[in-house]
């Protein structure tokens, strides 16, 4: 029709980005950090901005002793995994969830409020879990800033709030469930290391944690796989999403098991054999 003129790149991508914001659950659209992912990316670029800054600032400083904080934070979140872990086991046993095939309830019935509630949760652990980075510049543990460690912190929460936004519940319970219940394990054992080397006889199984971190992602990678080719009445975007963000957590898992014990193992071994050689 003549006279109308095609939209700029400009208000197309307003026009995309309003989709954006609309399409989501209108449930829980009103939540903290739920309804633009402005601010969700605003904080991770203040984020990346602190790990970038912070061990600068530390540099000519001395390592702050955080015994006490690190005890009581690293409990406090292994109560709220636990009670994480608790709340989608819960509400997916009452809501008869299938492990296979789970579709998003829309509803306002107590269940599936329950179920996103505790998605929400969840999500917004993600945020208090940046005070792992915290503690390590303020303790000038800059060794433990890993490329790993700041990935995985940062992006968790940009694929939380895709979850959320769009399916705050369904197949999406199942990442959010494995996720927690290995951060119970996870916390437990830095708690228990925040007391100090006399608990250094007691937390031998380090490296098992690892092992439950990858087994998890499989899990997860598993789960995702089955339901991209199965036909579920749930979105294959966000499965795909997922899935590719499950096996960049796996390549980086399995380089630092690979580096921080299997290689060591060996190297140690060599070094053993040598001096048994040169004796």
């Amino acid at each position: 029709m003549e006279g109308l003129k095609e939209p700029t790149i400009w208000q197309r991508a307003g026009l995309n980005y309003q989709k954006i914001l609309e399409n989501g659950d209108k449930r829980i659209e009103n939540w903290l950090l739920v309804y633009s992912p402005v601010p969700v990316c605003f904080i991770i670029m203040c984020y990346l901005a602190i790990v970038w800054v912070g061990p600068k600032l530390m540099a000519r400083k001395k390592p702050i002793n955080l015994r006490i904080v690190l005890i009581v934070y690293n409990f406090t979140m292994v109560c709220l995994s636990a009670y994480m872990f608790y709340e989608f086991t819960v509400a997916s046993w009452m809501a008869s969830y299938s492990l296979l095939c789970q579709p998003v309830d829309y509803s306002n019935s107590q269940l599936a409020m329950r179920m996103a509630s505790v998605c929400w949760l969840f999500y917004i652990s993600k945020y208090v879990e940046f005070s792992d980075t915290m503690f390590f510049i303020l303790r000038k543990k800059n060794r433990q800033l890993t490329f790993l460690h700041v990935y995985h912190h940062s992006t968790m929460i940009l694929n939380c709030w895709l979850g959320l936004k769009y399916t705050p519940g369904g197949q999406s319970f199942m990442a959010g469930l494995l996720n927690s219940l290995v951060h119970v394990a996870m916390y437990l054992y830095y708690g228990l290391a925040a007391f100090g080397p006399r608990m250094t006889k007691y937390l031998w199984w380090k490296h098992y944690l690892t092992s439950l971190q990858l087994f998890q992602f499989f899990l997860v990678t598993l789960h995702t796989v089955y339901n991209l080719f199965a036909d579920c009445d749930y979105p294959d975007a966000l499965n795909l999403v997922v899935f590719i963000y499950a096996l960049s957590l796996i390549a980086l898992f399995s380089h630092f098991y690979y580096h921080s014990y299997l290689k060591s193992k060996t190297n140690d071994q060599r070094k053993w054999k040598n001096f048994s050689f040169s004796w």
